[in-house]
């Protein structure tokens, strides 16, 4: 199974800051040693092209340039740097290069992404521009331009399964027929402003496995009986963990196991090609949050091994 990373572009913090940007490296470290089966590939760069599937011209020139106003960086939360933007960039194309994969293979990953707080015109919360939007605009052009394009058009879900609504995801779709947004998140959580997705549903401070499982099949059943997607965009948030210092959420780690698992399995049983990306991620202990991410691809790996059996035993 191939999977994307971006973790060498790293981004000039100042000391002290929260985000956790160690976090890429020793995910693919632990991918590296737990997981060889994963082949681990560096992401390419996004084009202004691709970026402009989803973005404004004038926010791309300016993240690319600097030029970018103080304001809208204090909102995404990094300093301005070369390194930032490239790094956006390049998260980007991760997901834009899992995504086709997956639509051969049946399942790839991003080892970042997820970046659901940004807007076509400007960026938050750590996001600087939207991976799962600029992917799905992607997938859906060139599906276009195939043969299969021109019986029906590409239909993406985006089962968005971090703490944090997605609120710039589901702006950007706002209108759009062809993208089911579906968002689990926390009620009371950033951000405080939030958006309307295709189906949002927001859990209470607390909440523990039994109501988020609960919670996941009712959506997951909604879905199904709304929409039929070609593509799934799975965002694969760690931060509804128990231990998150901004989760406020208490699932245990055999909750977010049952949790990847049945999203995997719904897209492996209609056979839906799935791309997943990490989204957050921000452990009171660091390894916890990797300890989720590296379970989350261990199940992924999985079903891709079943859906390359199921091909090989087709082609024979």
């Amino acid at each position: 199974m191939q999977a994307f990373y971006s973790d060498h572009f790293v981004l000039p913090l100042p000391q002290g800051h929260r985000f956790p940007m160690a976090k890429y490296r020793m995910l693919r470290d632990a991918l590296s040693a737990q997981l060889p089966g994963v082949r681990l590939v560096e992401a390419p760069s996004a084009s202004d092209g691709e970026l402009a599937y989803a973005h404004t011209p004038a926010y791309i020139t300016a993240i690319s340039d600097g030029s970018v106003p103080t304001s809208v960086m204090r909102e995404i939360g990094f300093p301005w740097s070369e390194a930032m933007a490239e790094r956006a960039r390049r998260s980007v194309g991760a997901t834009v290069a899992a995504t086709r994969v997956a639509m051969a293979e049946g399942f790839a990953a991003n080892l970042a992404g997820g970046t659901h707080h940004a807007y076509a015109d400007k960026g938050g919360g750590f996001c600087v521009y939207n991976d799962i939007a600029v992917a799905a605009r992607v997938m859906q052009a060139e599906w276009g331009r195939s043969p299969a394009g021109s019986r029906s058009p590409l239909q993406v879900a985006v089962i968005d399964l971090d703490v944090h609504q997605g609120n710039g995801t589901a702006h950007i779709f706002r209108s759009d027929p062809s993208v089911f947004t579906l968002s689990i998140h926390g009620e009371k959580n950033f951000p405080f402003r939030k958006e309307d997705s295709t189906l949002d549903i927001a859990l209470p401070d607390g909440c523990t496995d039994g109501p988020y499982l609960e919670a996941l099949e009712q959506a997951l059943l909604t879905l199904e009986s709304q929409f039929s997607p070609g593509l799934v965009i799975y965002l694969a948030g760690a931060d509804p963990f128990e231990g998150d210092r901004l989760g406020r959420l208490k699932l245990t780690t055999d909750g977010l196991l049952t949790r990847d698992r049945r999203v995997f399995d719904w897209c492996f049983a209609r056979r839906i090609p799935a791309v997943f990306v990490m989204g957050g991620g921000y452990g009171v202990q660091i390894e916890d949050t990797v300890g989720v991410q590296v379970n989350t691809y261990r199940i992924g790996f999985e079903y891709w091994q079943r859906w390359q059996r199921i091909e090989r035993t087709a082609a024979e």
